[in-house]
This record gives C-alpha cells, structure tokens and sequence, in this order.
C-alpha cells in the first residue's frame, strides 16, 4: 500500500482551537448553524468532528480520506469538513467594511496579526465553529457537469452581524483555499496568491461600486507551495455572504430526480433568504395574490429579478465575469466566485476575458443572453413544485420520467422568465441615464438616442470605457458655456480626449473623421437631450452639482486586469502593503479626483492602458 492510501485511512487530525483570548470574545458563530441544522447532510461522518471524542494527539476516529477524498454524495446539501494546515500563514489584509458586517473591526485582527492569520488560514478553529462544504452540481460552457460541490471552499459558520444599512443579518463566513474536501474532485483544494488577491480586492470593489456581490473579509498567504501552471506560493481568502447556495444547488438533485430534497432547498431558501413570500402566504402554500402563483414561482420571480438587477450593472459598469457556470449564479442574486473576471479596457462588446473560454459563450456581450439560459436551467428543477401546487414527490418521476406540466405551469414559468428582459433593461438604462447626468427626467428613447450611440461610437474607437464615462462628467459645464463662450472649445477638447484614449487610432489623422461623428453626436443628441434635464437657468452652480453626482456614479478607478497584474507583482516582489492600498484605492477612493499622498503612485491606474496589459486575459486556474 502507498504512503498516500495508507495516509488516508489514518485518523483525522483537528484544527486545534484559538487560545486568543481577544478572538474567542470577538466573534462568536450561531449556536445552531441553519444550513446544516435544517438541510440534510451526508450520513457518511455522522455529527461535526469537532462535536467527537478527540485523542491525546488531537485526532477523531474517522479517516481523513472522509474528509479529503472525492466521493459521490446522495441525498444531502453538505458534507462536513476539516481545514488542512497551512506552512508560516501571515496576514496580509483586511477589509475594515467587510469586518464590520459581522461585528469586527480592522484594528481588531492587526492587535493580534499571528492569532488572525492561524485563525483565518484554518490552521487554528474559534469556538463554535463546525466547518462544511456545500454539495451542489452545474452546467459549465452548457454542459451538465453533474456533482461539483465546494472543492476548495470551507464554511465555518454563520455569524450575526448587520448589513450596510445596519439591518441585522446572518453572514456565512467561508474560507476559499484551505483544502480538500469531499468535492474536490482532481484538484487539491488551495488557492494561489495571485487568484486570492484578485478575488479579495474585487469583491470589495464591486461592492463599492454598488454591484451586488460577496464580501471579503481578510486575505492570507502561506508558504504552501501549490502546483498551477508553475510551481506558486498558496493563500486562502475568508469571504462572507448570506448564503452561498448556487443554481446548481437546485439543478444536482433535480438531476437525480430527488424532488423532495428540492422542495426541503425551496422551503429553506424561501424561510431564510426571502421570508416576505412565506409573509404573503397561507399554509397550503397558494399565493393570496392575484396572479394565483405559488411560493415555488414566487421564488423563481425573485430569484429572476435579483439576477436581472446584478447584470445590468455588470453591463454598466463595464465587468465581465468570465465564467458563469450555473455554479457560479447565486440565488440570492450576488456575484461570486470570481475567476477570470475583468473590468472593459477598451469599449469592445464581444471582449472575452477567460482564454478558456475559446467560443466565447461567456463574452461579455453575451451575459444578459447567458444569465437567462442559466434561469432556465433554475427553473427546470423549481417547475415540478410549480406543478404540484407545492408537493413534491420523488414517485412521479420513477424511471427518469416526471409529470407532463401543466399549462397554466407552463405559462407562469414562461411569463416569469420574459420579466428577466424587460426588468434587466429597466435597471440598465435608468443606471446609464446617471452615468449621463439624466437624473431627474426619463424619455422613451433614452436607450436608443442617446445611450446607445455613444457606445457605438466607442467600440468604433475601442476606446476607454471607463475614461470615457468619466469624462462625460465635463458634459454639464458645456451646456451652460461655463466659463462663458468656452462651448466650443470645451467639446473639442471632450472628444479630443476620447480620441486619445483609443486602441483604434495611431494617429490624429486616423481619427479626424470619428471626431467629426463624435462631436455631431453631442451636438445633436446628447447635449441637448442634457440641457433638457437641466433646464434653460441652472447656469455655473448646476453644472458643478449635476457634474459632481456624475462622479459618484462613474468611478475613475476600476480594477482592470493590468492593475491587478500590476498589485500582485508588486506583492510577489515583497511589497505586500500594496494590497491594502489598493484595498483603499478601490473602495474608498473609486469615485474620487484627487488621491491620498499615501496612494499618490496608483494614479497611473486611471491613466492610459499599457501596451503590455491591453486585452489582458486569465484563466479559471487559480
């Protein structure tokens, strides 16, 4: 027998739990967490090892290959886990809005920085703490993949915190990195470094951003050496969300014609992540509104409108996920699992941002398109409890075969699904009508007259998206001539600006004909359709306050993928601070003219995009 298949039979070795004394009081998880205390788990290791009689040498008698070796799981959401230990973790940031969502402060983790990096590597546990993975299946590229489940990705509980409007809220604290676990399948279970800062400063970004998303809490690396394409240091990012439940979550058991497991996942999701439609209900589960819809298609409306909301302000604000496998697609309507994501360089629709994606079904013009396909594979698994009225029985779909829908099914899942269109255009053009400075006034043709060219204009360049949204925050300043009789010479040097910030043009000459469209289409349309909003009298005053809450909705720094590059060399070259700066620069300062003397050098990343990082592209590798 090999050391390796010996090695798993051997007993489990525990995370050995924090001696802190400052972070035992600090945060305390949930006496019961819901997932596991209302889902069914894997019957393979019965209770929590953290829950069993431990030896003298901190070991459970349950083999590690329970906890570490891929297997099938049946009949469960779950199955328990055990962080693996880490070589020499170190902390290397913090984000001080992410821990004040559950109760913490920065300063809290910098006190004690060797406690926090044990505890937040896994290598040390804080009390209460029962760790598991979720198990869960997908469509990757469009094709069912079957059972995935949290490969590298461990929760250590929930914890009761606030959102940001201080509403109370429950947060699933989760590690991504720290090992294997039952669904790890061909890989090993860690994260690299380069992935980890990625994942860490995005999320926080897009929430800065006002994107829906998960939330980071700290980031560590260690000195694990983990094998990618080359040989590189590992990490492990603590992450927080409401809930961590994916598309795929419903779509796994679907698959298995498991429907009562479904309908436990509905009622679960339903009770804790949307109660207002168990609050419009009466017990047989029938709406007590007039569209006659049960809780079942109240979810999949709910889920549908979130997700509509999350990608029309992926479309605005110019990001491209790179991989939105129905794993990937929460329920709750966040972005998550960031991969090969990427920020627009130039304006150019059909940018592919993940070089594994050799089709380009994730594109990011193709998002909206995808999101919907991904609904409909939600809705696939939701439709036997539309059709049931709420009772989900696994014997009518004995023998691969389930009950014929009914047509009024039909028609409600049909109608629910085409709201997806109508409400993700609603959302984008009312956030591309602030990113124009059309506060106060809507018109019918808003999308068409004037949003919509300016982008074509843009991609005919392939200039700067996020340059070019910025500078439309001069656009008020021409409408008034302010200084007076400066119109003129204000939109040439608007347009001049645009030009510049093409990949399209080498010289002047090659863009004098695009600045000609350019300037006829602020002549005609836009200009005039923002005089309209603003009125005959605002004069200089208007123009500076219409200007200014056009920058607070046009960040002036986005995370493109050169500037990731650029931070994760710079902490690969030993200068890990430039992680917490660049955690500053992209939440607190992402809308902001003038920069910190302390972050002074991160203007280059509002500047021109260096020839090396145009069209940078990543992989799902990390």
């Amino acid at each position: 027998m090999s050391h390796s298949a010996a090695g798993s039979f051997a007993k489990t070795v525990l995370r050995p739990t924090t001696t802190s004394k400052q972070w035992i009081d600090a945060l305390r998880f949930c006496t019961s967490d819901t997932f596991t205390s209302e889902l069914p788990g894997d019957t393979e290791v019965s209770k929590s090892p953290y829950q069993m009689q431990t030896d003298s040498e901190g070991k459970v008698d349950v083999p590690q290959a329970k906890f570490r070796t891929s297997r099938t799981v049946r009949g469960a959401l779950w199955s328990w886990a055990v962080p693996m230990e880490q070589e020499g973790p170190r902390l290397i940031s913090v984000s001080g809005s992410g821990a004040a969502l559950v109760g913490l402060t920065k300063e809290t983790f910098l006190s004690d920085a060797k406690a926090a990096a044990e505890i937040w590597s896994g290598n040390a546990r804080l009390p209460g703490s029962n760790p598991w993975a979720q198990c869960y299946g997908g469509h990757q590229f469009g094709i069912w993949a079957d059972q995935l489940g949290d490969g590298r990705a461990i929760s250590l509980g929930e914890v009761d915190g606030c959102d940001q409007q201080q509403h109370s809220s429950r947060w699933e604290i989760q590690l991504k990195g720290a090992g294997r676990t039952p669904y790890s399948r061909f890989g090993d279970g860690y994260a690299v470094r380069r992935s980890s800062i990625r994942e860490y400063l995005a999320a926080e970004h897009l929430h800065a951003l006002g994107i829906p998303t998960s939330r980071s809490l700290a980031l560590v690396f260690t000195e694990r050496l983990v094998e990618r394409e080359e040989t590189e240091f590992g990490a492990v990012v603590t992450r927080l969300a409401p809930s961590w439940i994916r598309f795929g979550s419903f779509e796994l058991p679907a698959s298995r014609n498991d429907y009562k497991l479904v309908q436990t996942l509905a009622d679960y999701t339903i009770r804790r992540h949307y109660p207002e439609i168990g609050a419009s209900l009466s017990n047989d589960s029938i709406a007590a509104d007039a569209c006659g819809e049960n809780k079942y298609a109240m979810l999949l409306r709910k889920i549908t409108q979130q997700t509509a909301l999350m990608i029309a302000r992926w479309q605005a604000y110019g990001f491209c996920h790179g991989v939105m496998n129905t794993d990937n697609m929460s329920v709750l309507g966040l972005t998550i699992d960031y991969g090969p994501f990427a920020f627009l360089d130039a304006y150019e629709p059909g940018f592919i941002c993940n070089h594994s994606d050799t089709s380009g079904r994730y594109a990011f013009d193709e998002q909206p398109r995808v999101a919907l396909w991904n609904l409909m594979r939600l809705a696939n698994p939701l439709a036997v409890l539309i059709n049931g009225g709420g009772a989900a029985t696994n014997e009518s779909v004995e023998g691969g075969e389930r009950e014929e829908l009914k047509p009024e099914t039909v028609k409600t899942i049909t109608d629910i699904l085409n709201q997806f269109g109508v409400q993700y255009r609603q959302e984008y053009v009312q956030i591309m009508r602030r990113k124009l400075g059309l506060f106060a006034t809507e018109e019918s043709e808003d999308l068409l007259d004037v949003v919509q060219p300016f982008l074509d204009l843009l991609e005919h360049a392939k200039t700067d998206y996020t340059f070019a949204m910025r500078a439309l925050c001069d656009a008020p300043f021409i409408v008034y001539g302010s200084p007076p009789n400066s119109s003129e010479k204000q939109l040439e040097v608007l347009v001049d600006s645009l030009a510049e910030r093409s990949l399209t043009f080498s010289c002047a000459a090659d863009s004098s004909d695009w600045k000609a469209q350019a300037i006829e289409y602020f002549q005609k349309k836009y200009l005039p359709r923002l005089s309209r909003e603003m009125g005959a009298d605002g004069g200089h005053a208007l123009a500076s306050e219409t200007a200014a809450r056009m920058k607070t909705v046009n960040p002036k720094y986005v995370l493109r993928n050169w500037v990731a590059q650029d931070i994760i060399e710079q902490a690969e070259k030993g200068d890990e601070r430039a992680v917490d700066n660049a955690m500053d620069l992209l939440t607190k300062f992402a809308f902001e003219d003038r920069l910190p003397d302390y972050l002074a050098s991160a203007e280059k990343y509002a500047g021109p995009v260096p020839k090396w990082g145009e069209g940078l592209q990543c992989s799902c590798s990390s």
